[in-house]
């Protein structure tokens, strides 16, 4: 892990998160900066920068991401109409450079 990724350090709980997900690989937490109702990130534990740097023993990860996204729309009562986001790069609006996973919905319109 890289030792000042914001993510990590939620890994390492050196910051706190609202944690709605966890297990050996993946962490799911609540954005602090929610854009919808629900607003959660799907982060794999392991430190890749983007979806660009998945080696090819890494993309099984993505796959697993996808299926806790699933699951959590449906805890969260959003799985009819929910929006699965990410962005590779900063021009493409990526802030933190550790590969997550936007997980958004819950709007009443």
């Amino acid at each position: 892990m890289k030792k000042d990724c914001v993510f990590c350090q939620i890994i390492k709980r050196k910051l706190p998160a609202e944690v709605e997900y966890e297990d050996k690989n993946i962490i799911a937490f609540k954005d602090i900066h929610p854009q919808a109702p629900v607003h959660i990130l799907i982060v794999p534990k392991k430190h890749i920068p983007s979806l660009n740097e998945f080696k090819d023993k890494d993309f099984h990860l993505i796959s697993k991401i996808f299926k806790i996204a699933q699951k959590l729309a449906q805890k969260k009562g959003i799985r009819d109409n929910y929006q699965v986001h990410l962005n590779v790069g900063k021009k493409a609006g990526q802030i933190v450079f550790h590969f997550h996973l936007h997980l958004m919905g819950g709007w009443k319109k």
